[in-house]
Formats: C-alpha cells, structure tokens, sequence
C-alpha cells in the first residue's frame, strides 16, 4: 500500500529537484527523504531516481507518479476535511505564505483582531520570499494564499487562475547612524552622502539589481561594506554606525535606537504590495485578510519619534 507521508515527499522532490531542498522544506533530512524514496520505489518496482554523488535525477516515471500524487493528496484532505465535517470536528485552515517583513509586523495583529477570531479558522504559515511561495499557489499546491511584493517593473510570473488583489505600496527611506547628527526627516543631497559606506542586498538578487540601479541613477556608487538581505540586521548595523542603508517602510516598524531616516534627492524607490489567493482559496477568509492588511498597512508602524534631537 502507497504512503501519502511518501508520496508527498516525492512531489517535493520531483518539484525541487534534491533530496536537501525537499527535506528542508518537509522537515526531514536529506538522508530519510532518501529512505523514503528507496521505500517507494521497492512498494512500486520501479526506478523513481538517477542517482549520482552529486545529484538525483528523477525519471519519467517519477515525474508521472509525482502529478498523479498531487491529486491524489489533495483527494485525501478533502475526504479527511468531510470525515470531520460529519463529525462536528471541522475547522477550516487558510495556508498562507509572506514574506518576513510582513509576517512579523502585519500577521500578529491581524491573528488578535475579533474579526479574523471570529471566523474560527486556523492559520498554516509559510515564511519565504515571493520567489520562494508563489509555486505553491499552483493548482495542488500547498498554500491558499500569499502575502507578497514586487520591486520595479518585472512583476511576478503566476501560475494560473492566480487572483491577486492590491493592498498597497511600502516606501524604502535611505537611514543613517543618528551619531552622525543629521536630524530625523532632513533632505539631503547626494553629495552629502557620497562618502558614506553601504550595507545592501546580497549581489545577485532582483532586488540588489533594483536598488543598485536606482543608487547609480542619482550619481551614487557607494563602498559596500556589508550585504544582507535581513532589513533587521540592516537596521542593527546602521544603529552602531557602520554605513547607511535603503529600508522598507515595513522594516521600520521596530527600528532600533540609533537610527534616523531622511530623504536624498534623487533616491526614490516602492516596493507594491499584493495578496494572491489560489483558485481554490477560501474566499471569505482572503476577504478577511486582505480587508485587515490594508487598513493596517496604513496604520503608523514605525516606533520611533517623528524627531530626533541629536
């Protein structure tokens, strides 16, 4: 008899291409996602992977027996889903996916409003970067919906029957190590900041392209002094001094002391922010989210004063 807990880890695989990347994603080690591969394959007497010591390669028969598992999964939690609905037993669960920024500063607070406890649901969370949760919105994939956002002009690329629905634009602000003593909220030009040392994202990213041609747009080519893609750690490094910064909005909700945010004429960059929901998605609880993100989006979230005195 087929092990769902097996075929689930095969679709992972098929769909990731590694033993590491789907365990990490399952919760298991690359070494009993391979047991459980081997166990699959004795239960079926087929060959499911090319193995080297490098790579595994998934074979024709893994890639048909791994779309065929997706309907067969979600077969299993609708028929689980109705034996608890006759029961009494049924609570409905949205599986959401968003990014960092938003997980720790947006999701909490919806999570205590009346409104959300009052729809008696239960929340699968899935902390990525857009990148990393829009595949799963997928017809059989494992999330309902996801909190995300796109920088510049690209977009995302969605599977199909995707709807997105709009919650609005969060600002980047250029901070500075308050030790400098420019006052919170100032206008600077860029040749006020020229000399500064930079922390930025990691070299490689859509994002580090986008603010780097932005940077070089307004006459700026800083001397990069640390790359992170962590706006928390960012902020830590510009509150002890060690360069200045382009931060989200978002990001900002927390900030630590140390840190003040001003304007750089020519330095201007948004990121948009959407809710996707799956075809499949339960609509009133999209509706319930997408009605609290918005009105809290445009909620002051940043702690600190809107002046220094330095």
């Amino acid at each position: 008899m087929l092990n769902p807990t097996h075929l689930q880890t095969l679709v992972e695989v098929v769909r990731l291409g590694s033993f590491t990347a789907a365990g990490n994603r399952l919760g298991y080690t690359a070494s009993a996602v391979s047991q459980q591969m081997v166990a699959l394959e004795k239960t079926l007497g087929v060959k499911l992977f090319i193995r080297s010591a490098r790579s595994v390669q998934p074979t024709n028969a893994a890639q048909a027996l791994g779309r065929s598992a997706v309907k067969v999964l979600k077969e299993l939690d609708e028929l689980l889903a109705l034996g608890q609905s006759v029961n009494g037993l049924a609570s409905r669960t949205l599986r959401l996916g968003a990014f960092p920024s938003v997980a720790t500063f947006v999701l909490p607070r919806i999570l205590e409003s009346p409104a959300w406890i009052a729809t008696e649901a239960s929340l699968k969370l899935h902390i990525g970067e857009p990148s990393q949760v829009v595949p799963s919105l997928r017809a059989g994939g494992d999330l309902d919906a996801a909190l995300v956002y796109h920088v510049g002009e690209a977009g995302l690329a969605l599977p199909r029957g995707v709807q997105k629905h709009w919650l609005g634009e969060d600002p980047f602000s250029v901070v500075l190590p308050a030790s400098l003593g420019i006052d919170e909220g100032s206008v600077l030009t860029v040749s006020e900041v020229i000399s500064l040392p930079w922390i930025q994202h990691v070299r490689g990213s859509s994002d580090a392209t986008i603010v780097e041609t932005v940077l070089d747009h307004a006459g700026l080519h800083p001397r990069v002094v640390a790359s992170s893609d962590d706006f928390n750690a960012t902020l830590r490094l510009v509150s002890v001094g060690l360069g200045a910064a382009l931060v989200p909005q978002l990001a900002m909700a927390e900030r630590p002391p140390g840190v003040c945010r001003v304007s750089v004429q020519g330095i201007s960059l948004t990121r948009q922010l959407w809710l996707l929901s799956g075809e499949h998605a339960p609509a009133d609880l999209v509706t319930t989210f997408v009605e609290h993100c918005m009105a809290m989006l445009h909620e002051p979230l940043d702690s600190q004063p809107e002046k220094h005195q330095i």
